[in-house]
Parts: C-alpha cells; sequence; structure tokens
C-alpha cells in the first residue's frame, strides 16, 4: 500500500485532493509529518487559494519557504499564485515586451496594457512553475500537495495543456518574425525572447511529464462516506484517469466507529456501511486507507502525528474505538490564534 510504503517509496511528489471539507490538509500534513519523521527532507505545500496549512499545523506559514517548528525535515509553504506570477513578470518583463514587440503590430502603449492584463489561469501556471523550481532544485527528497477542493484542482490539473497552446500560438507569431529577417538578412541569431518560449515549452513539458509518471507522482482521493462526497469522488477519479494522472490509494476520512450505539448514530453508521461497500465496489483497484472519525479537531503537531499513526497503521483495526459517550463529551478547543 502507498501510504505505508511510502517513506521508502522513491516518489518525487504526492498530491492530495477530493471534496472540499473531507480532509485534505489533515490527511497531507500527516502524511508529510510521517515522511519527514523517516528523515527524508520533506516539503509541504498548499495550492489552495484559501490556504489552511499554518491552521492545521498552528504555525504561521507563506509565500517562503518556513522550517515547521518540532518536525526536523519539514519545510512548509503556502504558494502564492499571485505572487509567483508578479515574480514572472518582474524577472521575464523585457522578453516579453520583446517578443511581442517583434511579433505583433502593437505598439509599446499597447503592449504594455496587454501585459498588464491577468490573463485566466497564468498566474496558476506561474504557481506551477514555482513547484517545478523547486523540485529542480533537488533540495527536498519528496513534495506533499495539498490541493484546492476537486473543481479548482482539476482546473489546475489542465493548465499544462493550456498553457502549451500559447506557447504554440507564440512560437507561430515568432516564427513569421524569423522568417523575415532571415529572407532579409540573410540568418536569424536566437535572442532573448526565443530563449524565454523555450524554457516556457520545456517547464510545460516537464509539469505534464511529472504528473504522468507513476514513479515520481502519486495521487490520493481523499473522500467521506457520505452520498456527496461520493458522486464527487466519481467525478474526480474520472477526471484524473482521463488526464492520465498516476492514481491507486484513497483515504476515507470521518468513519463513524462501529461502535457508535445511539439511535442518531446507528443509523449514520447504517448508511455510512453502504456507502463503503459501494465505495469499494466502484474504486475496487484502489488500496482504501479507513479512518474514523477523531472525538477532536486534528489540529497542532500532536493531533496530527496521532493522525499520521492512524494512516500508516499496517492494522488499521487496532486503532483506538471511540464510543458516542465519548464523542458527545469531548471538547474541541477552539482555534484561537496562529501561533508564530
Amino acid at each position: 500500500m502507498l501510504l505505508e510504503a511510502l517513506p521508502d517509496h522513491k516518489l518525487k511528489f504526492v498530491l492530495f485532493g477530493g471534496k472540499g471539507g473531507v480532509g485534505k490538509t489533515t490527511c497531507a500534513a500527516a502524511t508529510a509529518i510521517h515522511v519527514a519523521h523517516s528523515g527524508l527532507r520533506t516539503l509541504l505545500l498548499s495550492t489552495d487559494p484559501a490556504h489552511s496549512l499554518s491552521d492545521s499545523l498552528n504555525q504561521a506559514l507563506g509565500n517562503d519557504v518556513r522550517p515547521v517548528k518540532g518536525v526536523p525535515n519539514l519545510h512548509g509553504l503556502e504558494i502564492s499564485a499571485e505572487e509567483s506570477l508578479r515574480a514572472f513578470r518582474e524577472e521575464h518583463g523585457s522578453k516579453l515586451m520583446l517578443l511581442l514587440d517583434t511579433s505583433t503590430y502593437l505598439d509599446d502603449e499597447d503592449i504594455s496594457a496587454l501585459l498588464g492584463l491577468t490573463i485566466p489561469g497564468i498566474d496558476e501556471v506561474m504557481g506551477l512553475k514555482r513547484i517545478m523550481d523547486l523540485a529542480d532544485s533537488s533540495r527536498y527528497d519528496v513534495h506533499i500537495l495539498d490541493t484546492a477542493p476537486t473543481g479548482h484542482t482539476l482546473r489546475l490539473l489542465c493548465l499544462p495543456a493550456l498553457f502549451d497552446q500559447w506557447i504554440r500560438m507564440l512560437a507561430q507569431m515568432r516564427w513569421k518574425y524569423r522568417y523575415m529577417v532571415t529572407r532579409f538578412a540573410g540568418s536569424y541569431r536566437a535572442d532573448e525572447a526565443d530563449k524565454l518560449l523555450f524554457d516556457m515549452k520545456k517547464t510545460a513539458n516537464q509539469v505534464r511529464e511529472l504528473l504522468r509518471d507513476p514513479a515520481a507522482t502519486q495521487f490520493v482521493v481523499v473522500t467521506n462516506p457520505d452520498a456527496m462526497a461520493l458522486a464527487e469522488t466519481e467525478r474526480l477519479v474520472a477526471e484524473l484517469r482521463r488526464l492520465k494522472l498516476p492514481l491507486g490509494h484513497m483515504i476515507v476520512n470521518n468513519v463513524l466507529p462501529s461502535s457508535a450505539a445511539c439511535p442518531l448514530c446507528a443509523r449514520r453508521n447504517a448508511e455510512q456501511r453502504r456507502l463503503l461497500r459501494r465505495l469499494r465496489h466502484l474504486f475496487r483497484e484502489f488500496d482504501l486507507t479507513v479512518v474514523e472519525m477523531q472525538p477532536e479537531q486534528v489540529r497542532g503537531l500532536p493531533r496530527l502525528q496521532q493522525f499520521a499513526r492512524l494512516l500508516f497503521s499496517a492494522n488499521q483495526a487496532a486503532a483506538p474505538v471511540v464510543s458516542c459517550a465519548e464523542m458527545a463529551s469531548a471538547r474541541v478547543r477552539p482555534i484561537g490564534a496562529i501561533a508564530s
């Protein structure tokens, strides 16, 4: 099973995805802590615009890589796609100006106005580029990604192909310029704009190849045993298969304890068991990790470490059982302020 073997697995990326509210962030953070404790240099990233890693770890993260206090070998990062785009424009703005100046009939004022526009998806592409840059740096052995809810994640995963189409269009425009220069000057010498196109094309190909490489990447689907989550999980898995992403493991979170005996819990338990049977039938090729509902909010390192033991237990049946009375009497600690 993937989760049990993960510390010894030569994976570069592990992505956690699913419906909003099923526990993706908790699963990603607990997995990162577990992997870091095994001695691997681990980077925990969030690509969700509504980041919650800081809340989960009870530590402030941001758009710069920071060590996670209390966990050796673990660093965290909440990627700001907008900041990544701003940095890209600052670094490559002159090359983009040159590219458009030599490939279109626009004047400088029009080009500046065009570059100032927010092209849908371009900021997220730059976020992906930053992830690739971190991977290329070889600073970390494994990257654990906490992704956004299903719809946003699928759009993000489709962006490399869309980005490739943009680059092809720009390359065609550039080819006309190269043709004219060659006809009149007899030869053509590549400039910074050509190098930028080549680098962007390389990034798009790298992202697409990495996401589809089962030796380097695995997508872990997180779901809950309820009808709406199951329906969305079916759609997510179908789309991930269409995109040819490596799949094979699923976490079913927030399952009621089998000992739940109150009338309400008993009815919910019966419904969950029915949905679990359907889930096992629909995704029989997946390795399933079933995690029982916790009596308290899983937040902060101690509770995340405890949750990791549930995720990575070889015998999950040995996990502690929580009774209805214990769940009802458990006091959930308030979120409070994020520790600095």
